[in-house]
């Protein structure tokens, strides 16, 4: 049986090595502290990990996909975590299990991560029917980390009913993560003039609902013009579905107010998704697009690796500097030494 490496615990001690069922067992028996493990496994770089971190989840696929999956973005400012935090109280109250995927930023230097999220949600951590799960980018597509949706199905055969994944809002990554979720909430912020002028045309395309976040006190009356300024905008544009037109709401995530009117537009789409047959659809279309990821992944990994391509990387790299030859010339040869052409 495949097994992972005994590894030192924080207090100094050696952990027990797992084999593939006790990492089934242990998440579909809902133990956090094996569940945390199989997502380090599902993270990790190492070789040795993958093949047993593929079986994994392999074995635990058919326990998954149930869940509401729920992709949430927004500029920074707009009060991801508060929101986050709100909803996710909110629900775990209500009897829901709630999973929150909050991928942090990664240096592009150092490879490093904030991982600050879960600090940040002092109220829902305590609550013991919440996961919180921070995960470094790791420099992938619009710091999205490259393994949330095999951490998606490791949170669901655990038993939690509710994932929130919370994108950085940088870049690509809405639209990563609208490719992986049945529902993408994009938050904003009141004073409607400068917010559209900024927001990008792509974000409105792709979004199931937007929410006019910090609409409380003062900002009521701003968010509320806000949100009319979004309609209109969104009447102009084609929406992503046949069956369903994005609404706009308001909704403070600090102090809950319209939390309860958006997870009733949630479930609402959720019926009319899978009364149609879009969220099947959908879903089938998102294994496919996983499937391209990870072989665009597995690929480059390949290719970096190969020992021709390792060595004849820094003097191509030196020619294309010193302009003795051209990008294309140097991919073309890079591709033969690979063995493509």
């Amino acid at each position: 049986m495949n097994q992972v490496q005994a590894a030192t615990s924080p207090g100094g001690g050696v952990r027990r090595a797992l084999t593939v069922d006790d990492y089934v067992n242990g998440v579909l028996g809902k133990d956090r502290s094996i569940l945390g493990r199989a997502i380090t496994l599902v993270e990790s770089r190492n070789p040795d990990h993958h093949a047993l971190a593929e079986e994994m989840v392999l074995r635990l696929l058919p326990y998954s996909g149930k869940a509401h999956r729920i992709g949430i973005t927004g500029v920074p400012g707009v009060g991801k975590s508060t929101f986050i935090e709100g909803l996710g109280t909110m629900l775990c109250r209500s009897g829901h299990h709630v999973a929150v995927l909050a991928v942090d930023p990664s240096s592009s230097r150092s490879g490093g991560s904030i991982l600050g999220d879960k600090t940040r949600m002092n109220d829902l951590s305590v609550q013991p029917n919440a996961f919180i799960r921070p995960s470094p980018s790791s420099g992938t597509l619009g710091g999205v980390a490259s393994k949330t949706r095999e951490t998606m199905v490791v949170c669901e055969a655990a038993g939690f009913d509710v994932v929130l994944v919370e994108t950085v809002g940088v870049g690509q990554s809405e639209t990563v993560v609208a490719d992986m979720v049945d529902l993408f909430l994009v938050l904003m912020l009141p004073g409607a003039g400068d917010e559209l002028q900024g927001i990008k045309k792509g974000v409105l395309e792709i979004a199931d609902m937007i929410a006019v976040n910090k609409a409380d006190g003062d900002n009521a009356i701003r968010a509320g013009l806000a949100a009319r300024e979004y309609r209109s905008a969104l009447r102009i544009m084609k929406a992503a579905s046949p069956n369903w037109k994005p609404p706009v709401l308001t909704c403070a995530g600090l102090s809950g107010m319209g939390l309860d009117a958006l997870w009733e537009k949630v479930l609402e789409h959720r019926t009319i998704m899978t009364e149609t047959g879009e969220l099947q659809a959908r879903r089938v279309e998102q294994q496919i697009h996983w499937m391209w990821s990870m072989l665009d992944e597995r690929l480059m990994l390949a290719l970096r690796q190969h020992p021709v391509v390792k060595e004849m990387l820094p003097l191509t790299e030196k020619e294309i500097i010193d302009g003795q030859l051209t990008p294309t010339v140097a991919v073309e040869r890079i591709l033969e030494a690979f063995g493509v052409v």
